[in-house]
């Protein structure tokens, strides 16, 4: 196992390396950054980066684009990036959301890194500073290590990732935090100063780093959260004559974390499921519209009767029970079916228009979805 977590590692520091060796390069040198803070967490499958960046306009011409720095591996793994400017002081601050889109940078450094500007709402003149919040979401970023585990074992996971932020400008102080699911880490890279308290560890403060700076760093860690994974979900909207709703999801469910090897014993697993098949998950949570009704949910044998409905003025949750607990690798099919009363998401506009006003996607909560098909039947 030593060996492959030095491979692994050895193919880490190859990359940055490459970064390293382009860090004199010509960046854009119309900001700085005066503090940076990330954290990040890994409390789940789905990994949430808070990037926090007090940004400094250090040219002589005002600017109204920053510009962000992803690597291909993250690109690959993004699923939203959203950033905002923050205006205000302490408790009175208020939040401006701003848009983001991928850019290219004609006189960036010849390497394989992936841009986003974004765009200010106002120009930033020479000398004036201005604080950005910068949300990142990545999925199937963990890796299980070891790739299999029996029932009875905990899953093991590793995050790839470096010490400084990868950023074409100059920083001139950084942190980074990162949140573990529980305490039981079984290695991480240090680069001083590096400190470790309970579920957090952190790297930093830096200070005077050049554009393009990395450290490269692993965290191999227990994370026993679900790895739920819709790989194909198909919801079909129908809207009636006769005021109502009708919304049919069918789901192609994994599990894709570790996977399972070995016998299953469902004894073992009902008598200790704390310690034995803790990385399963047996239950999901899907948030449904208010005054949901006429709710089934059915697999392919038939109707599933070991749910859950709970409603009130403004939501509806639906706690299900797939037929079997699910380990890595195993796979679900179901369908989940609601009604809804019309009156309460299609709108008629002054000139006569009809407008549905529904929230699509998925409703499970904690939920990846690889491919999201949505069909709507409108009325003749």
């Amino acid at each position: 196992m030593e060996a492959r977590i030095r491979a692994r590692v050895n193919l880490a520091l190859t990359f940055f390396a490459l970064l390293f060796f382009v860090a004199g390069s010509s960046p854009p040198r119309q900001f700085v950054i005066s503090n940076a803070e990330r954290r990040i967490d890994l409390s789940s499958h789905i990994i949430n980066v808070h990037l926090t960046l007090k940004v400094e306009n250090a040219g002589t011409r005002s600017a109204s684009e920053v510009v962000l720095a992803l690597t291909p591996t993250e690109v690959d793994h993004l699923a939203m990036v959203d950033a905002s400017a923050i205006k205000g002081k302490r408790k009175k601050t208020t939040s401006v959301r701003l848009e983001v889109k991928p850019t290219e940078l004609p006189d960036a450094p010849p390497i394989d890194t992936k841009y986003f500007t974004i765009y200010l709402a106002n120009p930033l003149n020479s000398g004036e500073s201005t604080t950005l919040e910068v949300l990142y979401v990545f999925t199937h970023f963990l890796e299980p290590f070891p790739a299999e585990i029996a029932q009875s074992e905990s899953q093991l996971v590793f995050y790839h990732d470096t010490a400084l932020i990868l950023s074409p400008y100059h920083i001139k102080q950084q942190t980074t935090f990162i949140k573990t699911p529980s305490t039981k880490v079984e290695s991480f890279i240090r680069m001083e100063p590096t400190n470790r308290v309970g579920t957090e560890i952190k790297y930093g403060p830096y200070e005077d780093r050049p554009p393009y700076s990395i450290s490269p760093i692993h965290v191999h860690f227990e994370n026993n959260s679900p790895f739920a994974v819709v790989e194909e979900l198909v919801q079909e909207i129908e809207i009636s004559h006769w005021g109502n709703i009708q919304v049919t999801e069918h789901y192609k469910l994994i599990h894709a974390g570790a996977r399972h090897k070995g016998v299953f014993s469902r004894v073992d697993y009902q008598s200790r499921q704390s310690s034995n098949g803790a990385s399963s998950f047996r239950y999901l949570l899907a948030r449904l519209p208010p005054r949901v009704h006429s709710v089934y949910y059915r697999d392919e044998i038939g109707n599933i009767s070991s749910s859950h409905l709970r409603t009130d003025s403004l939501k509806s949750e639906l706690q299900i029970e797939p037929r079997y607990p699910l380990f890595g690798g195993w796979k679900a099919t179901f369908v989940i079916g609601y009604g809804l009363p019309l009156q309460d998401f299609l709108f008629e506009s002054s000139d006569d228009k009809r407008y549905l006003n529904f929230t699509f996607g998925c409703p499970l909560i904690g939920m990846v979805v690889d491919k999201l098909t949505i069909k709507v039947g409108l009325v003749e």
